[in-house]
């Protein structure tokens, strides 16, 4: 096991007001991206701050359990999108018939039009069979992987560079097209690509599928119920 390089924690560093005021603009406008992608590959020096970024998130017991698997191929994104279209058409019969035009109307990936797509993965084996932090909830290296995509996704915002989250296929029809071995999970495939325009809030809201909740209604004190 290597040594600690300190044992005392250091001042923590003090940010300035246009500092935090940025990290707060970058959270509000981050969006989910869908069809604003440029054709324009990114930088490689873009791409290795945002995926520093993704390898700089918090993860239980130091495990870093997440793999970023970069996708360019465009036979490869063109099997991707036909496992994507197999699940969509079975998502739409899900919902009410009354919403069904609606869905189909909503566009849900950008596979193939963005440049770049990253599949975020968790190796569910990584660190060992006991993980400092994993010990009574195992599903904590999964949540840890999703830090991670944050961390990329707002990374990618403060570089101009937009992502969408394509969360509609079955795992087990992607895996193979990835060879991902059996203990490794996809938590995230993403379409990652530069923009120059975006939705002024969630599309989602402005196209009317659904309401973003205000603040107040999602904060509780002390339990679930008073």
């Amino acid at each position: 096991m290597p040594e600690p390089s300190s044992c005392a924690p250091q001042s923590a560093r003090v940010f300035s007001a246009q500092e935090k005021q940025a990290l707060y603009d970058v959270i509000a406008h981050r969006r989910d991206v869908r069809n604003e992608f440029l054709p324009d590959p990114i930088e490689p020096a873009t791409l290795n701050r945002i995926l520093a970024a993704a390898h700089a998130a918090p993860s239980v017991g130091l495990s870093q359990p997440w793999n970023f698997i970069l996708i360019r191929d465009p036979g490869r994104r063109a099997q991707v999108k036909a496992a994507f279209e197999q699940a969509n058409t079975e998502a739409q019969a899900m919902f009410p018939a009354a919403r069904r035009s609606a869905y189909g109307a909503l566009k849900l990936e950008g596979i193939e039009k963005a440049p770049l797509n990253i599949c975020v993965t968790c190796d569910r084996t990584r660190g060992g069979k006991v993980v400092l932090g994993r010990t009574h909830n195992p599903n904590m290296d999964l949540y840890s992987t999703v830090c991670a995509v944050q961390n990329l996704w707002l990374a990618a915002r403060a570089e101009g560079v937009g992502v969408g989250w394509v969360s509609i296929f079955n795992e087990d029809d992607v895996k193979p097209i990835l060879n991902l071995p059996d203990h490794v999970s996809i938590v995230a495939y993403l379409c990652v690509g530069y923009v120059d325009q975006l939705f002024d809030g969630p599309e989602l809201a402005a196209r009317g599928w659904a309401t973003a909740a205000d603040l107040a209604e999602v904060v509780l004190d002390e339990t679930w119920a008073g």
